[in-house]
């Protein structure tokens, strides 16, 4: 049996972060559109190659037409030329410009989604050792960056290469002597690339980390901004803050001073060699050995190879950049659920009757495996049955309910639902036959229609108002400003800890499951909200298997069973009065909670 102890789920794997191959995960996004690929091509290369013949134009209008006696019709045709270039050049450069950005978007947008679909199959295992703030950040500053090198970077690097080589290569039928003069210097112009380029790669893996941490620390300070208020620890968050973003800024200069450095390195030795290759030619001008539009066109085209090479080595960094986030993005797509669907799942039987077995199980968080949660716990609960569990904080309940809903699986022993071991059927259909109520109440930040129907997406909205009604929050939401399709806020902020409890409980019944999970299900409301909800929970109770977590015992009173749980292990069980007359924890409790304390009076 695979246990969650034994599959490859978390930490992250640490990809390789200072290569360019990590690109390839953006080319694999990229060729499934291979229309608009060949549309960006084909006007990217006719953009540079437009660019490329404006020397040549040049060399023309020189050579004929700044002759002394010209016929003014005669050198018409190579303006004329020339103007053509132009219209081709800027007509090319709109369609390289469009679909180079639209694949860029495209990309970034397609990735976000495949790493967001992938996200949200992991297991909790996941999310306790990577924190979802940090992830968060992954897809937003990340994806910005790969965004900008696939949308610019890379359409900047590609038409500057194209141009590049075709510029020597047309240096060369120029003058072959001019042109081996300019290649000698490449050489020495790659040499401080490769050398500087790895520290700013270095530097940039190590930019975007502090620049996730900062993304991570406001989502920590915001989520939590009733605690900070509530402590006055705002002076603290701010420095904390500010101490973070400032070891981002320094991080970022000498980024961007490196950069800088390297660029100036490189336009100094490519136009002091264009310089030099000037005087030669210049020379070569006085002998007669060319003409005067040649050399123009020859000066010309080393620009544009000086400056194609001068924009590579600006790219290249960026390259970099959009390397490690590429490594970053690959890292959460490499992760693998530990809990999944079996390679042959067994389809659990139907119609769904809900009966759980816990046989002997044997639980330890692989967070903290040096305690027990659950140790040798069994407990059969029959189909429609109503089972409460109590005891106190620690004793293992919230993990008794992680478990049958297979969020993890035991080390030892087996969980069967309908029969079925947990560990050989789709988690999906495991969990479709589940509705739970949280003790820590999720509203998402939509309306209030949307989160209930969370329960059932395909519900109408006449049953979205039956099933709050049933959970008695119908009342406050008829009195939002919008009724049902009021906005709730971030988490439900407009909300009551009460009703936001309440609109749980909806959702859950809207879910119309067979087994119902209810972990302190009316702890948040008041005396009468929670005999009003109490009441509807009864109703929905009925001909359902149901486990209640409770530590009010008030509640629980009329479970057909009631699971007194310690230390991860069952030291009781029976009806409310018959675990009364027997004394023990669950007495111990009941007479904190139902007997009147009355002080001592010496």
């Amino acid at each position: 049996m695979a246990t969650t102890s034994d599959l490859p789920t978390a930490p992250l794997a640490k990809v390789e972060q200072r290569k360019l191959s990590n690109l390839a995960l953006l080319w694999r996004f990229a060729r499934t559109y291979p229309a608009q690929l060949t549309a960006a091509l084909t006007a990217l290369v006719v953009a540079a190659l437009s660019t490329l013949a404006i020397p040549r134009g040049l060399k023309l209008i020189v050579d004929n037409g700044f002759a002394a006696g010209s016929d003014p019709a005669a050198i018409a045709p190579y303006f004329w030329g020339m103007l053509g270039i132009v219209v081709v050049m800027g007509i090319a450069t709109a369609f390289r410009f469009y679909f180079v950005s639209w694949i860029g978007e495209r990309v970034v947008a397609d990735l976000r989604k495949a790493v967001q679909s992938h996200l949200v199959t992991l297991d909790p295992v996941f999310f306790e050792e990577n924190r979802p703030a940090e992830i968060a950040s992954r897809l937003t500053s990340d994806t910005a960056i790969i965004e900008q090198v696939v949308s610019s970077g890379a359409s900047m690097a590609l038409r500057n290469a194209v141009m590049g080589i075709g510029g020597i290569a047309y240096m060369a039928v120029l003058s072959p002597k001019l042109t081996l003069l300019m290649l000698l210097v490449i050489p020495i112009t790659i040499l401080p690339i490769v050398f500087l380029g790895r520290r700013v790669r270095a530097m940039s893996k190590t930019s975007q980390d502090r620049i996730a941490n900062v993304g991570t620390m406001v989502a920590e300070v915001l989520g939590a901004i009733k605690i900070v208020q509530a402590f006055t620890q705002e002076r603290r968050e701010a420095d904390r803050f500010a101490g973070a973003v400032e070891a981002t800024f320094d991080t970022a200069k000498s980024r961007i001073r490196l950069r800088a450095g390297m660029t100036a390195v490189v336009i100094m030795l490519i136009f002091g060699a264009i310089t030099l290759v000037l005087w030669q030619g210049a020379l070569d001008v006085i002998a007669g050995q060319l003409s005067g539009g040649t050399i123009a066109a020859f000066v010309i085209t080393a620009a544009i190879v000086a400056g194609a090479f001068g924009t590579l080595t600006e790219v290249y960094g960026d390259f970099m950049r959009a390397a490690g986030a590429s490594a970053r993005m690959e890292e959460l797509l490499a992760a693998r659920p530990g809990i999944r669907r079996p390679d042959n799942a067994v389809p659990l039987p139907v119609p769904a009757r809900g009966a759980l077995c816990l046989d002997h199980v044997g639980f330890h968080y692989p967070s903290k495996p040096e305690g027990a949660a659950l140790e040798d716990f069994s407990l059969d609960i029959a189909a429609g049955e109503t089972v409460a569990v109590v005891g106190p904080s620690g004793a293992g309940k919230s993990t008794l309910f992680q478990l049958v809903q297979r969020f993890y699986d035991p080390q030892s022993g087996e969980i069967r639902l309908d029969g079925v071991p947990l560990t050989r059927a789709d988690p999906s259909e495991i969990r479709g036959r589940m509705a739970v109520v949280p003790q820590e109440t999720i509203v998402f930040a939509a309306s209030a229609l949307e989160n209930i129907r969370y329960g059932r997406p395909s519900a109408t909205e006449a049953e979205v108002w039956a099933a709050a009604e049933a959970a008695h929050a119908d009342i406050f939401l008829r009195e939002l400003p919008n009724g049902i399709h009021s906005y709730l806020g971030e988490a439900g902020t407009r909300l009551s800890g009460g009703q936001r409890q309440r609109l749980a409980i909806a959702r859950a019944i809207l879910r119309d499951a067979p087994i119902l999970l209810l972990d302190e299900a009316t702890s948040a409301l008041d005396s009468e909200s929670e005999r009003l909800v109490q009441s509807a929970l009864e109703g929905l109770m009925q001909g359902r298997t149901t486990l209640v977590i409770a530590h009010r015992l008030a509640t629980v009173r009329n479970a057909d069973r009631i699971i007194v749980m310690d230390a991860g292990r069952i030291v009781a069980e029976g009806t409310h009065d018959k675990l009364i007359a027997g004394g023990g924890l669950y007495a111990k409790l009941a007479r904190l909670q139902f007997d009147e304390v009355r002080p001592q009076v010496a």
